[in-house]
């Protein structure tokens, strides 16, 4: 999540009226200058007014809403069970790692920071809560339940940020938030970030952020100019052992399955062929699934493999490479996955693994998602398999074939193709009229 410093572009922190503390607290993690989504967002949030934002996964979002949160909440003070900002998000992954960008900066404050998610015991939550929180950072589920119990209330709340809204509406969580959010005061101030805002996530900016400030940096379309993406296809039974070749020439991979027993099948064959990995979903406790991510995170794992569960959940920063074992069923998902490379500008690659059967829809997918890729068979692919290798290699997509409905839309005004098209309809009619008949 840090971002590169030494723009010449992009103002530094210093120039946003943050506090002082905050800013040195940056300095001293190499976080000296804004991303476009935290210079557009910042200043207006300063301000207090409500923001809804698009920005494209890794531009910079998590220091976007957490730097106006804590400029907020600076000099104030928190009574037990009374936070005074709430920050909403879809995962537990998420939100353990909001908490490790959030909390040294809210300490260079006075303030403190809480996670709240399921998976854990809750009491162990509870005891946390004992203590005055500043800033709770909450997934729907446990905060719901912590509520119930009476743990907390949220009348308190100064600044709501709901983060990655519509993973959270995606997720069905959208009659939670919208209760959740009823539940702090009106007047408060609210942040929506998200990477689309259609749908349900229109309708909670409708009830809940009727007047805001609006900042769409970019849209959902995967043309990042730091990020690559390539076609790699195999033979169902070579599939495997092309994708040891590709980790093997390129550490600091995530792969993404689309089952559990996958991305656990896939660890293991990895890590028996030398390639140390480490898997992520949802079979596994909140224990096994932090310290897998720990592992990848240290560099004691080489690649983590993870299903779509755990997609906007992995945020670590120097991923070269995101393979796409399995494609994902929508485009959506495939920039989501995408999205754990080319981070806040840095350079990536992106593969996407298919049999010759697959390609097809592979190109459906990657052009619905607005992306361009190099294809590559992998009998023929460059040996070691490094991403460089790879950017100068393989062959455009194959051009997509024009359906008959494409042909009949190129017509020419006359329409003596259209009328060509009835005479041979009404010509298989007349055909098939004998075997109605027979039928009948």
């Amino acid at each position: 999540m840090n971002q590169p410093s030494g723009s010449t572009v992009l103002p530094s922190f210093s120039t946003l009226n943050l506090p002082t503390a905050l800013v040195e607290a940056l300095a001293q993690q190499q976080i000296v200058s804004p991303t476009a989504v935290q210079s557009a967002v910042i200043p207006d949030a300063l301000e207090g007014r409500n923001i809804l934002g698009r920005a494209r996964t890794g531009s910079g979002k998590t220091l976007a809403f957490g730097l106006p949160v804590l400029a907020r909440l600076a000099g104030g003070t928190s009574r037990r069970g009374r936070p005074r900002a709430l920050i909403i998000l879809p995962t537990r992954e998420l939100a353990t790692q909001v908490r490790t960008v959030i909390e040294p900066l809210a300490a260079s404050l006075g303030l403190r920071a809480v996670a709240v998610y399921g998976g854990v015991p809750i009491n162990h939550q509870i005891r946390d809560l004992q203590r005055p929180a500043d800033v709770l950072i909450a997934t729907p589920g446990r905060l719901g339940d912590l509520l119930d119990r009476k743990v907390l209330t949220l009348d308190a709340i100064e600044l709501t940020v709901l983060d990655e809204a519509d993973h959270l509406c995606d997720l069905g969580f959208y009659k939670p938030v919208d209760a959740l959010l009823g539940k702090t005061p009106r007047e408060s101030q609210r942040l929506l970030l998200s990477a689309t805002l259609d749908g349900d996530v229109d309708r909670l900016v409708q009830r809940h952020l009727p007047r805001h400030s609006r900042h769409e940096l970019d849209d959902l379309q995967g043309k990042s100019p730091t990020m690559e993406h390539h076609v790699l296809v195999a033979t169902p039974e070579a599939r495997a052992e092309a994708l040891v070749a590709l980790m093997e020439a390129n550490p600091r991979s995530i792969v993404f399955t689309r089952t559990r027993r996958g991305a656990s099948r896939i660890a293991r064959q990895l890590t028996a062929k030398g390639v140390e990995s480490v898997d992520l979903h949802g079979d596994l406790d909140q224990r096994r699934r932090e310290r897998n991510l720990a592992k990848f995170t240290r560099g004691d794992a080489d690649v983590i493999v993870a299903t779509d569960v755990a997609a906007r959940g992995i945020h670590v920063d120097g991923i070269e490479l995101v393979v796409h074992y399995d494609a994902p069923a929508e485009h959506k998902a495939y920039l989501h996955r995408s999205g754990r490379t080319a981070r806040a500008g840095q350079k990536g690659t992106v593969v996407t693994m298919t049999t010759p059967e697959g390609v097809k829809s592979v190109v459906a997918l990657q052009r619905k998602a607005g992306v361009e890729a190099r294809h590559h068979d992998a009998r023929t692919a460059p040996s070691p398999m490094t991403t460089d290798a790879l950017s100068g290699a393989g062959v455009e997509a194959p051009a997509e074939r024009p359906t008959r409905s494409n042909r009949s839309s190129g017509s020419n005004p006359s329409g003596s193709n259209g009328q060509r098209g009835n005479n041979r309809n009404r010509n298989r009619n007349r055909r098939r009229r004998p075997a109605v008949a027979a039928a009948r």
